[in-house]
Parts: C-alpha cells; structure tokens; sequence
C-alpha cells in the first residue's frame, strides 16, 4: 500500500505540500478497513493510538497495541495494521518524508543520527507505551504540541512541526540503548521487501511462482519454503487476500461493476473471486458494497 491509497482511503486532517511533505490521518480499523497489507515506504511513519486496540506488525514481528501507544515506522520498513479479533482501534497516522528532518548531503544530523538509524545499525525502541517507557510523555508532548499548531496552521507553522520532531528525536536518540541490533534477518527483511512491493505494484497482473522465485533468484520451492517462513502463509494465499483487500476498497470507492473490480484487482475469474470474497468477508461484494458504500 502507497501513498497515494491513504488518501484515497482515510481521512486527511492535514495536507501535504510537495516542499513540506506531513501529512496526518485518522483512521479506524476496522470501519475504514479492516488490514493495511504489509507494505513498506520511504517516508517515516507514526501510529498514535487513540482508543482501542489492534495488531501492528513491525519486520514481519506482531504485537498487539492499545490505547496510548505510539509507534514509530522508519523508511523502508516492513509494517502492516490488522483489526484485533473485534475490537475497534481508532488512530492518528502521521507520515513525513526524511528530507524534513535531515538532507542526505553532507548533513550533520543525518551523518551522526538519522542514518544509523535507518540502516538499522542502532538498536531503537518502536513502541512506546506508558508503562514501559519512562521518556513515552516526552515523546507524546512533542506529537501533541503539533497536533495542536495543525488545527490553526499559523505563518510558520512548518517551522514548529519541524521542531516538534527534532526534539522527538532528540529524546529518542538521548534514549537509545547502547548495544547493537542483531542483523541476522536483514538479509530475509530485504527479500521480503522486494516480494511485498513487487506485489503491491503487480498485483492486477498475472503473478506466477515462478516470476516470484526468479525476481529473489531462488528455486520454485525455495522461494515457496521462504515466504510461508516468513509470512505464515503460502504465497498465492498472501496474493490472493491483498488482491481481495484492494477488491474490498474499489467496491466502496468506485461504481465499477463487480466483474470490472474483479479484473482489475487481478482476478480473471469471476466466480473464483466471489467464492474468495465471501470466505474473507462472509458476505458477497454486493452485499459489502451495499453495507459499507455511502
């Protein structure tokens, strides 16, 4: 998921400017949708959690969030947001491109801070919740401190939310522990990433086993070994609930018939796609468009 699908699909409360790229959401999981699919992105992220609780996966780990807790998503990381059992979880997205907080040329704070962190080579905490974090009000002022600068959006404003960050990190980095990250997994996290966007991208498209073996350059049952290790599902499995997910968000925003939603989200057989839908859903995309449509 990109992007560009956020907006389509959450609600904006503030806007991004091309040379100011922050940009916050509020979402609720799982009246706006039930799964953000894993994904990966460039930009950094942070999950503030209003009410309720969910499931957040960080590098394919899982762990269950509730009220309070804030969660900070750097580029390129693997994260997904799934719906806990029936529980409700209604949350602030943020997400703010790098360059905001620090240019790559020859910059002091990306050299000594930014950079380390990530190329993961610095061991960091990613949720911060109020029982276990002695510095979460520190971290939780500053996010509020620009909530608040964005209901009025004064002159400056930019310069505010830039300093808001800056000293979130700065208790982040003030903060770290002193020992390094095992990199063991770095190796399957960049493989993944490249199955998960190359599947984000292609989705709509016919993806065999075979052009997902030779894209990591394994063999067929490698790769299939690989990903179910990983994932916890096999491939087509994984495929087919993201193609479902993407069919689920057309049928609400679109008015394309079913067989042209079907056919777009990557499924060629209309009678294959309903029988998915209803096992994911419990409900035909009819019914799910005319339950969740407005």
């Amino acid at each position: 998921m990109n992007i560009l699908e956020y907006e389509n699909y959450e609600e904006k409360k503030t806007h991004g400017e091309d040379e100011f790229p922050y940009i916050t959401y509020l979402c609720t999981i799982p009246l706006d949708f039930k799964i953000v699919p894993t994904h990966w992105h460039n930009e950094y992220e942070i999950i503030y959690v209003k009410k309720g609780q969910g499931v957040i996966s960080l590098d394919l780990e899982y762990h269950n969030v509730k009220a309070g807790d804030i969660i900070l998503i750097v580029p390129g990381q693997l994260h997904s947001i799934e719906q806990k059992d029936e529980e409700t979880m209604e949350y602030e997205n943020i997400i703010f491109g790098a360059d905001i907080i620090a240019s790559k040329h020859n910059d002091y704070c990306y050299n000594n801070y930014f950079s380390f962190l990530t190329k993961r080579t610095l061991q960091y905490p990613t949720i911060f919740n109020q029982t276990t974090c002695k510095y979460y009000h520190d971290i939780a002022r500053c996010i509020d401190n620009a909530d608040e600068i964005c209901k009025t959006f004064p002159h400056g404003y930019q310069l505010a939310i830039k300093s808001y960050l800056f000293q979130m990190f700065f208790v982040i980095f003030t903060n770290l522990p002193k020992e390094k990250p095992p990199t063991k997994k770095k190796k399957s996290l960049d493989k993944m990433k490249l199955i998960v966007k190359y599947v984000e991208n292609n989705y709509a498209d016919n993806i065999t086993i075979e052009d997902m073996a030779n894209l990591c350059d394994f063999s067929q049952s490698h790769f299939m070994k690989f990903f179910k290790n990983n994932m916890e599902v096999s491939f087509i499995e994984y495929l087919n609930n993201y193609r479902l997910t993407m069919a689920s968000r057309l049928l609400i925003s679109s008015s394309s018939s079913i067989i042209a939603i079907s056919m777009e989200s990557g499924f060629d057989n209309l009678s294959y796609f309903n029988r998915l839908f209803k096992k994911k859903y419990d409900m035909t995309p009819s019914e799910f468009r005319r339950l969740y449509q407005t």
